[in-house]
């Protein structure tokens, strides 16, 4: 067999989780299952579960590495045809890189089985290949693998939670429910979701990471919102009531009359609702006095006329 790393088409730094990427994708793609019996594909399903027998295997991989077995996993100078040559073990070798499995006799008697690609055939193809495992003793319960995926949600599904689609990497669909008042960077736990387990083992769990994408001009302080609004200059003057903007819809704010630009107002349980063992947040309003955008001629004439007898600027002495 060809060197398993390029048969994998990963290089000799890549990780565990490259390496097992790797293979899931060209397993997918030339199991015999899915070309209709082509001899090609099959012979390149052999060699790429064999290249993952030797690199799935951190045991083996290590052993590759270091020369101490060849690509199809056997000890450097063992003989196909009659065990090992001049070596300290006895016995058996195979059944070769088709097979899927290689062990052999210790001189103690005891057999050691080496790592299966079939482990996560299951998982791939809605069952193991050969019906459970070959050549071994009593079947082991497997636990399901844990499927990680990483979504964005928008601020309005973070305060109010939602249904969202996701993308499993087995290529399985799910509909998802975002809870109510989820946090940038939080995981969620969906327990029961993941890929099947072996032999009665459990099904494994989807762990999703979150993110939350930015407001335009909410800011979340834990469960409570932070937001500037702007006013005109006859409503901070003269006060009133304005609209403000909150993740469940417009509420009406009385704005104290004279009011500067700074002052921060409370709307109380106007932030993040309420969820799970948490109480709802509030909302912070900053005022911003705010001109016209084009020039006023009677704001102009206006404050022209104006003596404006007060010094804005005295804390600044």
């Amino acid at each position: 067999m060809n060197d398993p790393y390029q048969i994998l088409g990963v290089g000799k730094g890549a990780s565990e989780a490259e390496i097992k990427k790797a293979f899931r994708s060209l397993a997918k793609k030339y199991h015999p299952d899915t070309k209709g019996g082509d001899a090609t594909a099959q012979k390149k399903f052999q060699e790429i579960s064999a290249a993952y027998e030797i690199l799935g295997d951190k045991e083996k991989r290590g052993k590759f590495d270091r020369g101490e077995i060849d690509a199809n996993g056997n000890p450097r100078g063992f003989d196909p045809r009659g065990g090992f040559e001049g070596g300290p073990f006895g016995g058996r070798g195979g059944p070769g890189p088709g097979g899927f499995q290689y062990s052999w006799s210790s001189q103690d008697g005891q057999t050691a089985e080496g790592f299966r690609a079939e482990d996560i055939f299951s998982e791939l193809f809605g069952g193991g290949l050969g019906g459970g495992r070959r050549g071994g003793g009593g079947k082991r319960q497997r636990a399901g693998e844990n499927y990680e995926v990483s979504i964005t949600v928008s601020f309005e599904e973070a305060a109010n939670g939602g249904m969202r689609r996701v993308y499993l990497p087995n290529g399985r669909e799910v509909d998802v429910r975002i809870p109510a008042g989820i946090r940038d960077g939080q995981q969620v736990r969906l327990k029961g979701q993941g890929g099947p387990g072996r032999n009665g083992g459990p099904t494994g769990d989807i762990l999703m990471n979150v993110s939350v994408a930015a407001h335009p001009f909410f800011m979340r302080d834990g469960n409570d919102l932070r937001m500037d609004l702007p006013v005109t200059l006859k409503e901070a003057v003269l006060g009133g009531k304005v609209p403000v903007p909150t993740p469940r819809g417009l509420v009406q704010l009385s704005v104290p009359a004279n009011s500067n630009s700074g002052a921060v107002l409370r709307l109380k349980g106007k932030g993040m609702p309420a969820h799970g063992h948490e109480t709802a947040g509030d909302l912070y309003v900053k005022l911003i006095v705010t001109l016209p955008e084009r020039p006023d001629a009677e704001l102009r004439e206006f404050c022209e006329a104006w003596p404006a007898s007060y010094e804005p600027r005295t804390k600044l002495h």
